[in-house]
């Protein structure tokens, strides 16, 4: 008769009789010390700004805003001037891009051959690579002259009532650089979409052309109204490129310190303004009030993510409800 002996087991780590497994302590650890890490550089990112735009604060206060001077000869300074460039080549280049992307996705998704949506998707991708130097220079020595001698001359025969379309034609103007704004920004928001339209439910879309709907029914009741929210998002990170460039600007705006009554005619932007004068700065007060500009800069960039997310929510609530 054999007598079976048993080895005492040994006992279970603590955090395994918890229910708590050691990797996923490390990971939720990890995790949140990156978000932590990330929540400080951008808190210190600020802070430095700020605090080096702090002598510019003093001297012109919140009229900084809205004051057009740019002197250094007598150290009188104001934004308004590339708040203006900024706001206005960011917002043309939205409107002309929001569009052209959103149809590009579509044909990618719904309209386009398996075997020619590959190809064509992956050229639109590559946009986003070329640098912004490059495409400036493009922008200035190839899109600029076309720019000023097509496409100008034609809207003031269109639209010269309109004083935004009334002034001489140039290479160089708020109206090139927003179109080269338009290219730069078209792949991020086209691909966004794409990957949005992609996701969404075939059957509801199979529903909808089942009940009767016509195709471009369906992808405007169903299609656009699961992917509203993401598009939204999409759109707007556009927008905050838009509003970030610098060098590409630099290259096409004409960097002219005065708010211009044409778009055809040569302005200035945040981004451009900081990038051709930083290192230049004549004393310590113009440095400080191209540090403001950057602090406003910041201030645009962080309103247009939080109206990103407002509308985000509030797509998301209506979708919701319907």
């Amino acid at each position: 008769m054999t007598t079976t002996t048993y080895e005492p087991t040994a006992p279970e780590p603590e955090l395994r009789r918890r229910g708590v497994r050691v990797g996923d302590l490390l990971f939720r650890g990890v995790a949140v010390a990156a978000a932590l890490a990330a929540t400080v550089l951008l808190g210190l990112i600020a802070w430095k700004v700020f605090d080096l735009a702090r002598p510019a604060f003093q001297d012109f206060g919140l009229s900084f805003v809205w004051t057009e001077a740019w002197n250094p000869v007598t150290n009188d300074y104001g934004a308004l001037i590339f708040i203006y460039g900024t706001v206005v080549t960011s917002l043309i280049a939205l409107v002309l891009a929001t569009p052209l992307s959103i149809a590009i996705a579509l044909f990618l998704t719904e309209m386009a051959p398996r075997r020619v949506a590959g190809p064509i998707a992956t050229m639109v991708e590559l946009l986003a690579a070329i640098p912004s130097v490059v495409l400036g220079l493009w922008g200035i020595l190839v899109f600029g002259p076309w720019v000023r001698d097509h496409l100008e001359p034609w809207l003031k025969d269109v639209l010269g009532f309109l004083p935004m379309f009334s002034g001489d034609p140039s290479q160089a103007g708020i109206l090139p650089a927003a179109l080269v704004l338009t290219i730069m920004i078209i792949p991020i928001t086209s691909a966004i979409c794409r990957e949005l339209l992609i996701r969404v439910p075939r059957d509801l879309i199979d529903g909808s052309l089942a009940l009767g709907s016509t195709r471009w029914e369906a992808i405007r009741g169903v299609m656009f109204a699961y992917a509203a929210p993401g598009i939204a998002a999409a759109v707007l990170l556009g927008l905050g490129r838009a509003f970030g460039e610098a060098i590409a600007v630099n290259q096409t705006i004409g960097n002219h310190s005065v708010i211009p009554s044409s778009w055809f005619a040569p302005g200035d932007s945040l981004g451009s303004k900081i990038a051709s004068s930083y290192a230049g700065a004549t004393s310590n007060l113009e440095a400080s009030s191209l540090l403001y500009l950057a602090a406003i800069l910041m201030v645009i960039s962080l309103f247009a993510n939080v109206s990103a997310q407002f509308i985000v929510v509030r797509f998301e609530r209506a979708r919701r409800g319907l």
